[in-house]
């Protein structure tokens, strides 16, 4: 009897070294609480379908000890719109994650939105569960999506955009020669990367005040609110006439609107007014032999030119800021001057030999405007002395050298240039504010022959109520 207790004493024995050989090392205690670096992973509005950025968070082991997590998983299971990778393990469920002593793993998530038919944003929730020694512990997962209508690779018929649901053009939408593309107010328009709108026929893109147009990139996170390159642009092609963008907001592409293209026959022209262009990694404006009749206008934040107006053309500004304060996207500084006015363009081309393009500068008229920015001179004049170049400052601040030479009334009239006008952008730099500052030397300085026909700035405030209009897009109105 005795050797028989012996024998189950010394089986039993065995089993405990086995398990205590099976966990050693490993933190036994039932309180054991992993770290998290954040209670719950938030993907801002994205696109149902199409999914959205990695996001990613820290697990981490608080103990001098190993810790074996016994389960890791979705709550939602293979159901769920979220995916994970976990220590390079793509799935929704991992067990028997070792975390080593002060330690930490990383997780990443995505998240598929299904379309749905519906119109306001959607939410999709989940949580990630972790037991570690019968201890559970989540972390929230939630997302916001939208329904959108796709345009991928698209020639467009004549149609009509409205604002029931965004747009999310991939790869390019093209308007053909003959047709038209009728944006409604409150559209929005959004690109994705390397995408695109061609235009050889033309479009009408008509906003109001309340309900303006947005022509933006697809990436709708914070971090990604204002960095340029994200999409291609517009390009107006050479040929294609009467464009309007009303009330339109275009940003953080490389062009963000192109009028005119140089191999093309003819010119292009557009209405551009009461509208913003900014944060493009090249220009915000780039005309090629073309017209362009525009007002209420911000061009602003470009790595290279805000407004490039080449190879001649007709052109009339009125009430319109061109400021460039570029420098906020890494190391590069820009030495381009914001406005660039010229009637011949040379590039070079395969063979590295240099092309020249010339054209007559039929007009270049700027009335009551600002071309101002952060280098010593933003506005550069290119004459060939070949071909015409007429052009106008008339009531208009110029950030150049106070030895620029103004007294040609043929270009210039009450043209303010030199330290002593500084517009005081009220932040030019975060926010991107171009409004006038209460001290801004811009204030009152403009004359009554244009504010009499754009009586009304960018936000709808009155020209008319004080001294005299201020110059630039923007009424400065006392209290």
């Amino acid at each position: 009897m005795v050797r028989y207790l012996l024998q189950i004493l010394g089986a039993a024995l065995v089993l405990v070294m086995l398990f205590s050989c099976e966990d050693e090392g490993y933190l036994s205690s039932t309180d054991a609480q992993l770290q998290f670096s954040a209670d719950t992973v938030t993907f801002d509005t994205i696109f149902t379908t199409i999914g959205s950025t990695t996001r990613r968070f820290t697990v981490r082991n608080p103990y001098d000890e190993d810790v074996l997590i016994s389960r890791i998983r979705l709550g939602g299971g293979d159901a769920s719109n979220f995916r994970l990778n976990i220590n390079g393990y793509m799935g929704s469920e991992l067990y028997e994650v070792a975390l080593p002593a002060r330690d930490s793993i990383f997780i990443f998530v995505e998240v598929t939105i299904d379309p749905n038919g519906q119109n306001l944003p959607m939410v999709v929730q989940d949580s990630i569960e972790f037991t570690t020694n019968t201890n559970f512990q989540s972390i929230m997962l939630e997302a916001y999506g939208q329904d959108f209508k796709l345009i991928k690779s698209e020639r467009l018929k004549t149609t009509t955009w409205t604002a029931e649901k965004p747009y999310l053009v991939y790869d390019y939408a093209y308007v053909d020669s003959t047709s038209t593309l009728t944006i409604e107010p409150g559209t929005k328009i959004y690109f994705h990367k390397d995408a695109g709108l061609y235009v050889r026929g033309n479009v009408i893109a008509d906003g109001t005040y309340e309900l303006p147009i947005v022509f933006r990139a697809d990436r709708l996170e914070p971090s990604y609110e204002d960095i340029p390159d994200q999409w291609n642009g517009i390009v107006l092609y050479s040929g294609s006439h009467n464009n309007l963008f009303n009330y339109t907001n275009i940003k953080n592409a490389n062009i963000g609107l192109q009028v005119g293209t140089i191999e093309n026959e003819g010119y292009a022209s557009v209405e551009l007014t009461n509208s913003r262009i900014e944060n493009m990694a090249y220009a915000g404006l780039f005309a090629l032999k073309s017209r362009i009749y525009a007002y209420n206008d911000v061009i602003a934040n470009c790595g290279y030119y805000a407004a490039a107006l080449l190879v001649g053309g007709e052109y009339e500004f009125y009430h319109t800021t061109i400021a460039n304060y570029w420098g906020n996207y890494g190391a590069s500084i820009r030495t381009t001057p914001s406005l660039v006015v010229s009637n011949v363009l040379v590039v070079e081309n395969s063979n590295g030999e240099q092309i020249s393009y010339n054209g007559d500068l039929a007009k270049a008229t700027f009335g009551n405007s600002i071309i101002y920015g952060n280098i010593g001179n933003e506005l550069e004049l290119g004459n060939n002395g070949e071909n015409a170049f007429n052009y106008m400052f008339d009531h208009c601040i110029i950030q150049a050298p106070d030895t620029m030479n103004t007294s040609n009334t043929n270009h210039y009239i009450n043209a303010l240039v030199g330290s002593d006008y500084d517009p005081r952008f009220i932040d030019p730099y975060d926010d991107y504010n171009y409004e006038l500052d209460t001290l801004s030397a811009a204030k009152d300085m403009g004359t009554t022959r244009y504010s009499e026909i754009f009586p009304l700035d960018l936000l709808n405030k009155s020209r008319t109520g004080d001294d005299g209009p201020d110059l630039g897009a923007y009424e400065r109105i006392e209290k």
